[in-house]
């Protein structure tokens, strides 16, 4: 194999070629044939083969583990604003780290910075799994675990996002990332059913240490990729230079800093419904663990949904369309889901807030990683991570103090009706978002 580096404009371009068989190389990765096509297109590189399958594995292990933390917290504190600080706990790292993560993950080989990061996070569900089984788990204890799990996720959600490109060719990225999304949900449609089935007959332990055993496949996956070394663009700069670069291209792209506004609203308002789940499913529902199960599946399932529709028409010129509509639909259906006592009719509801959260936020990341240069894919996909990610919780500890003091339904309204106001404005006032393709 010849790698030839030549700089054009500053960028690092690698001219591969090999003789491999069975294999064709093309812009660095390993394109085999097989066949795949539409909603599947991605599927066809073997790279994105070995992570599809870890990841589907590793997801559900930690939807299992998100609902089955949420249900011992609430069981050991009978405390909706207690589910808000664990919540809160895990977004700090992620709102100090994630800027320094992102430059990071233009800097180092993403490859094997994920091999750190699931590793990492495996230990912590173990180190959670250990503190049940021997008896002295305390609230305290898992706020501070949702902290170290917070850090990890910092490095690992921006880099994992921006090694999609070197996976896949270009011309399929856009359908691997709506697959990522299909990815999340198939594990937040299983991984809760699971859990729901878990906590009734074995309990949160064993939860904890089957999301421990799955991060093993996404390990031996990466490992066994066949990737270009690639260290992102050659550059001398600072990592702190670098950071403001990143953080000026954001400021004066309007499109992207628009799009990155609807995120950190919605994340910081509407999707805070999610803590409260427990709290409906235990208070307001007058289910136990099996019909949080339910719940959590349903909107899974309807976020699942979502996702193969992206995938499916992921060549569609009316991506602007879909994430208006999506935008409105899910902080509607919050408010509906709201105002609901009736159990079926909850879960349905979820199926269509699942939907419209997932048409939001895959069209969402389609649009910016389409538009973002590959040199600053790593320093925008970290902005990106600390509002998807790093503002929610924070929204949740708001839910949280609104469902203490007022009433849990009340703690999902009052985002959710923000995240809707917000969505009119940008209606009114952004009529480009509508024209996006």
């Amino acid at each position: 194999m010849d790698i030839d580096k030549e700089k054009e404009t500053g960028k690092t371009v690698l001219n591969v070629s090999s003789e491999a068989v069975g294999d064709e190389i093309t812009t660095g990765n390993f394109k085999e044939d097989v066949k795949f096509s539409g909603a599947f297109s991605a599927l066809k590189h073997r790279n994105y083969r070995l992570f599809f399958t870890g990841q589907t594995i590793s997801i559900t292990g930690t939807w299992m583990q998100n609902v089955a933390q949420s249900w011992l917290v609430y069981a050991l504190t009978s405390s909706p604003l207690y589910l808000g600080i664990v919540n809160f706990a895990a977004s700090i790292p992620t709102l100090l780290l994630s800027p320094s993560a992102g430059v990071i993950a233009d800097r180092v080989p993403k490859r094997m910075m994920l091999v750190m990061t699931q590793i990492s996070s495996m230990l912590l569900a173990f180190v959670l799994a250990t503190d049940v089984f021997i008896g002295t788990v305390r609230p305290w204890h898992i706020v501070v675990l949702s902290f170290f799990f917070g850090a990890v996720n910092s490095f690992d959600a921006p880099t994992r996002q921006a090694f999609v490109v070197e996976m896949v060719e270009r011309e399929d990225m856009a359908n691997a990332i709506a697959l990522n999304a299909v990815i999340f949900n198939t594990g937040r449609v299983i991984g809760p059913t699971l859990a729901g089935i878990g906590l009734a007959l074995l309990g949160p332990g064993w939860c904890f240490s089957i999301n421990g055993l799955s991060f093993i496949p996404v390990i031996i996956g990466l490992m066994m990729m066949k990737v270009r070394p690639y260290v992102g663009a050659a550059t001398k700069d600072s990592p702190l230079k670098q950071l403001k670069e990143g953080l000026s291209y954001i400021r004066h792209n309007k499109t992207i800093l628009t799009l990155l506004m609807l995120v950190a609203v919605s994340n910081l308002f509407a999707f805070s419904y999610a803590t409260l789940l427990p709290a409906f499913a235990k208070d307001v529902l007058h289910k136990g663990p099996s019909g949080l199960g339910i719940m959590s599946a349903s909107s899974g399932f309807g976020a699942l949904m979502g996702a193969l529709m992206i995938a499916w028409f992921g060549h569609s010129k009316r991506r602007g369309m879909i994430l208006t509509f999506g935008n409105l639909f899910f902080p509607l259906m919050i408010i509906l889901f709201a105002v609901s006592r009736i159990f079926y009719i909850s879960c349905l509801l979820l199926v269509a807030v699942g939907w419209g959260f997932m048409l939001q936020n895959t069209t969402i990341n389609t649009l910016i990683q389409t538009i973002v240069p590959d040199e600053l894919r790593g320093r925008v996909m970290s902005i990106y991570t600390l509002f998807f990610l790093g503002l929610f919780p924070l929204g949740s500890l708001m839910a949280g103090a609104v469902a203490e003091h007022v009433s849990i339904p009340a703690g999902a309204e009052f985002g959710a009706v923000i995240a809707l106001a917000f969505g009119l404005f940008l209606f009114w006032r952004a009529p480009y978002l509508r024209k996006l393709a």
